[in-house]
């Protein structure tokens, strides 16, 4: 259950926020009906998440990998949930995503991938367990401007999921509308 009510003042800010959030995303988005209690975090938040959106300089692939084993590790199941609906919309591989939480054990992943799981990983311990050969593997295979990108997100993904989870943020749904195709049809309806 959240900890901070998700029914705001309805101000001016918070109906173009959640009109915008409904026409993106198809509902609004419980962090930011959160943050609205503060327009002046949901306005820096807003801002901060449209300049973040524009770095691509790393592959959005390895992108996905690295914030949905920071967003488990820390155990944010709003951020599991949105996350795969976003990189499944951006077509990440479904299978990659769904494995993350068990990585080790799979042999989906390449080791440029593996590499990134496990940075993901030793960077959201606290305190960060970065080793230089793998940070040095890393830098080498993707370039200083990647790498540099690749731990930026990965620190993004930790303010994400610390705020949703230390907010009580929970799963809304994401997840599960990704995966309407992939269900059979309920039985006695016949499909569509």
């Amino acid at each position: 259950m959240a900890r901070v009510s998700l029914t705001p003042p309805r101000t001016l800010f918070f109906r173009a926020m959640e009109w915008y959030s409904r026409r993106t995303y198809g509902k609004v988005l419980d962090p930011g009906k959160a943050l609205a209690h503060n327009p002046r975090v949901l306005w820096s938040d807003l801002r901060f998440e449209q300049s973040v959106a524009r770095w691509n300089r790393l592959d959005p692939g390895l992108k996905a990998l690295a914030e949905l084993a920071a967003a488990g590790s820390i155990g944010c199941s709003w951020c599991m949930d949105f996350g795969y609906w976003q990189s499944v919309g951006h077509g990440v591989d479904r299978a990659r995503l769904q494995a993350v939480p068990v990585w080790r054990e799979s042999d989906l992943y390449s080791p440029l991938e593996r590499d990134v799981l496990e940075y993901a990983e030793a960077m959201t311990a606290t305190p960060p367990a970065v080793g230089d050969d793998l940070a040095g593997r890393l830098r080498t295979r993707l370039g200083e401007p990647a790498f540099v990108e690749l731990t930026a997100v990965v620190a993004v993904e930790n303010l994400r999921s610390r705020l949703n989870s230390a907010l009580g943020l929970t799963s809304q749904g994401f997840r599960d509308s990704c995966d309407l195709a992939d269900a059979p049809p309920a039985a006695g309806t016949g499909g569509r």
